[in-house]
């Protein structure tokens, strides 16, 4: 019966999520607010009358009803605020869900959570380096948090599936559909070990409104919030400046300069709301991780492609591959035209990414 006043609280016609929190301090539970009198409801700090009226005339019960009946065909959990098994890193928030909609096998309270986000026009680099990522923290027996949204999102969690790491997706709609429709399968493959998880009850489409309060559990769920790739705009430095105001570490790779999908990472690092980071060693040492057995390798790899894809990438494998090369022989090796490579060779070189020896011999830095 508790889940079906927790439920009806979250339907309550002009009751958010501060004036709910105050009802259920001062009650102590969902039950307690519906048997309270008009009198008891006015003494709450907060509450009014039209408030008090709302909560009395009970229009929402049916809806509630509906939405357990719902939750327990599709064996749904519903994880409300004081609940032990609520999010506690999410319930630190001033303006964390009173309830929410889970589906999945993943600990919420996880010792080590990360959320990765990043643009939905994700390059070659940016879904390389995010699979690289979740790779390198496979060892840090980590969970995974984003928003299944097109480009860093999946790519992250396609990298976790792939990689065995638990992986959650956050949405903005209820759990009796998935958006985008194309990440149907993926969202079916994370419920395993992972799972789904949203503040919205079912019948709530998927609005443009409801992904900014998408993004304040996306970051409120996990210790760091890491950007591999984005833009000025969008979603994933809403993230970013959420779990900044969370006082919770935000990171990001860094791009080139004239690349767009990474000017958002290159603003948050720029403007010191954001670490810079350059691999798994990185975030271990920022969050206070020990180093995981087997990250040593996993992070040679992460750190061959930063800001480097397609040409660049294979200069630099190579590289990575001989240890030095002479310009014929990596010209040879790489196939690329030699006015070409002298301009890829001179911006990787101001990059600091390699280092030009004596002999027009190049090596990694």
């Amino acid at each position: 019966m508790s889940s079906l006043y927790e439920i009806a609280l979250t339907l309550i016609p002009g009751v958010g999520v501060v004036t709910s929190r105050l009802l259920i301090e001062h009650f102590r539970d969902a039950p307690g607010i519906f048997n309270a009198s008009r009198r008891d409801l006015l003494q709450v700090p907060g509450i009014g009358p039209k408030t008090a009226e709302a909560i009395l005339a009970r229009t929402f019960m049916q809806r509630a009803e509906d939405e357990l009946q719902f939750v327990e065909r599709y064996k749904i959990k519903t994880l409300f605020y004081n609940s032990p098994e609520y999010p506690e890193r999410l319930r630190q928030c001033h303006d964390a869900p009173v309830l929410l909609y889970y589906k999945g096998e993943a600990d919420l309270n996880s010792d080590k959570i990360i959320s990765i986000v990043g643009t939905r026009n994700a390059t070659e680099y940016g879904r390389d380096l995010t699979q690289q990522l979740v790779e390198g923290l496979k060892a840090q027996q980590v969970l995974v948090v984003s928003g299944l949204a097109y480009g860093i999102d999946v790519a992250a969690h396609k990298a976790c599936i792939k990689s065995g790491v638990p992986t959650v997706g956050v949405v903005g709609h209820g759990l009796d559909r998935i958006y985008p429709a194309q990440h149907r399968a993926i969202a079916e493959s994370m419920l395993s070990t992972g799972g789904l998880l949203t503040e919205f009850p079912s019948q709530t489409k998927p609005d443009k409104e409801n992904f900014p309060k998408r993004n304040r559990i996306v970051a409120g769920l996990a210790d760091a919030t890491i950007v591999v790739e984005a833009g000025l705009k969008g979603g994933a430095l809403i993230t970013a400046e959420i779990a900044n105001s969370y006082d919770r570490d935000v990171m990001a790779f860094p791009g080139r300069v004239n690349d767009s999908y990474s000017a958002g990472c290159n603003f948050l690092i720029k403007s010191n709301r954001a670490h810079l980071v350059t691999g798994v060693k990185d975030i271990e040492y920022l969050l206070d991780w020990n180093p995981a057995a087997g990250n040593q390798q996993a992070d040679a790899q992460l750190s061959l492609p930063l800001s480097l894809y397609g040409e660049e990438k294979a200069i630099a494998e190579y590289l990575h591959e001989y240890g030095s090369s002479s310009f014929d022989q990596l010209q040879a090796a790489v196939e690329i035209p030699q006015t070409k490579l002298t301009m890829l060779l001179l911006n990787m070189e101001m990059q600091d990414l390699i280092i030009a020896l004596p002999g027009k011999r190049y090596r990694l830095r």
